[in-house]
């Protein structure tokens, strides 16, 4: 849940500001793409640049330490990261048995506030950033991750589930030359 706002907290303008900036973008690419799948496809790299540059202010503010497992690292994602750049804490859920995938359940979702998707565009992932978000951020840890939403509320679903799958642990690259 988002800490109440104060009439004129600068958070609460900042965080509209942002869902109507990022709504623009969404049109914008409909409008330059048309095909759905490739406005996701669009919507989910930019979101992995994002992630692979919010990492750097995510470790300098959070003064959080290496996550020693999967399950802590996506407790940090939905309790400090959600909570930091979106003013929410989605709730972790839906563990796979082997441990390696879970849900964060984002209820509010702040990128869709004030978001009507037409019953024509019913293949479009609105939040489809956040996903890119994840993996790029995840990837500039040494995460490899897979993810993709499950449920939307836009699209009438009772919650909006995205799902995130640990692929494998990536290795510390070594330059050309210095092995």
């Amino acid at each position: 849940m988002s800490r109440p706002s104060k009439p004129g907290d600068p958070r609460k303008v900042s965080t509209e500001l942002f869902t109507l900036t990022y709504g623009a973008l969404v049109t914008q690419l409909i409008k330059d793409y048309e095909d759905e799948q490739e406005v996701n496809k669009q919507l989910e790299k930019m979101g992995y640049n994002i992630g692979i540059r919010l990492i750097e202010d995510f470790l300098a503010r959070s003064n959080t330490g290496r996550c020693n497992d999967f399950r802590e690292t996506a407790e940090t994602i939905a309790k400090v990261g959600f909570r930091m750049f979106l003013n929410i804490a989605p709730v972790v859920t839906n563990w796979s048995p082997s441990g390696d995938t879970f849900s964060l359940l984002l209820d509010p979702n702040p990128l869709t506030e004030f978001v009507e998707l037409p019953e024509d565009k019913y293949k479009l992932n609105y939040s489809n950033i956040l996903c890119g978000v994840i993996r790029g951020a995840l990837e500039m840890v040494q995460l490899e991750v897979q993810a993709w939403f499950v449920s939307d509320q836009l699209k009438g679903d009772s919650s909006t589930e995205m799902r995130v799958k640990f692929i494998r642990k990536l290795e510390d690259a070594v330059p050309a030359g210095e092995d």
